[in-house]
């Protein structure tokens, strides 16, 4: 089976943690393209790239889903739905299990009754089993370094040697600065939503990011435009580019 190989692009604008944010509230506000479409953008498109980093299948293969409490979480748990129909056997471990933000509880329930395997404990098990880990714990709202059990798991994860995809950011990495907090999750593949962001330039940043991807969350490009931004057409070929 010949796998798909995704655009590989170059000379794409950064945007700032704060200019992200205007993004994402000029989307909900002025468009109507409410969170509940960007997150199943978002994850959609992270199950796709999951599907080519396993070589362009995933039936019977085992994912660790690590899901947040907050959007990026949301955006894991939408792709862990895609990789369950697709074949894939999914496990979720979910931070403080079905408590999070209404949308992103949203998609927990939708996995619950869908019966995938959901969990507030990452156990050894876990990772021994699985062919690779999806980081979906922390988006570009890090406020310092992670703690408590999201930096458990980030640990795990690293320790485990088993090849993680971070869904927008390395969880533990400052989209702004480039500051790499202990933990932080180093990924063999991140697929940042929208544009790359700024902190992505840093050298210390290209440790832990792996191959960079960019994911179209349908912004429309006049918000691009009204922050002064020259954004090229990336997605007139596919939904997912690869950034050189």
């Amino acid at each position: 089976m010949t796998i798909f190989e995704f655009p590989i692009v170059s000379h794409v604008p950064a945007v700032t943690t704060e200019q992200m944010r205007q993004v994402d509230r000029a989307m909900i506000e002025d468009y109507g393209i409410t969170l509940t479409r960007m997150m199943e953008n978002a994850g959609r498109n992270l199950a796709e790239l999951v599907r080519h980093k396993l070589g362009g299948s995933v039936e019977g293969r085992t994912i660790l889903v690590l899901a947040g409490h907050g959007n990026n979480g949301g955006g894991g748990m939408v792709a862990a739905r895609y990789l369950t129909n697709w074949g894939a056997r999914v496990r979720v471990i979910v931070g403080r299990l079905g408590a999070g933000k209404s949308v992103s509880n949203e998609q927990f329930q939708i996995l619950r009754a869908m019966s995938v395997a959901l969990s507030d404990t990452l156990e050894e098990q876990d990772l021994a089993s699985a062919d690779l880990i999806v980081d979906a714990l922390i988006g570009y709202g890090l406020q310092g370094a992670p703690r408590g059990e999201m930096a458990d798991w980030i640990r795990y994860a690293n320790g485990s040697g088993i090849p993680t995809v971070a869904l927008d950011t390395p969880s533990g990495l400052d989209t702004s600065t480039g500051k790499i907090f202990e933990p932080c999750i180093r990924a063999m593949a991140t697929l940042t939503l929208a544009l790359p962001k700024t902190g992505f330039l840093a050298p210390s940043a290209l440790r832990v990011i792996g191959e960079l991807y960019v994911a179209d969350i349908s912004v429309p490009r006049t918000i691009f435009k009204q922050l002064g931004l020259e954004v090229p057409n990336l997605f007139r070929t596919a939904s997912i580019v690869r950034v050189h």
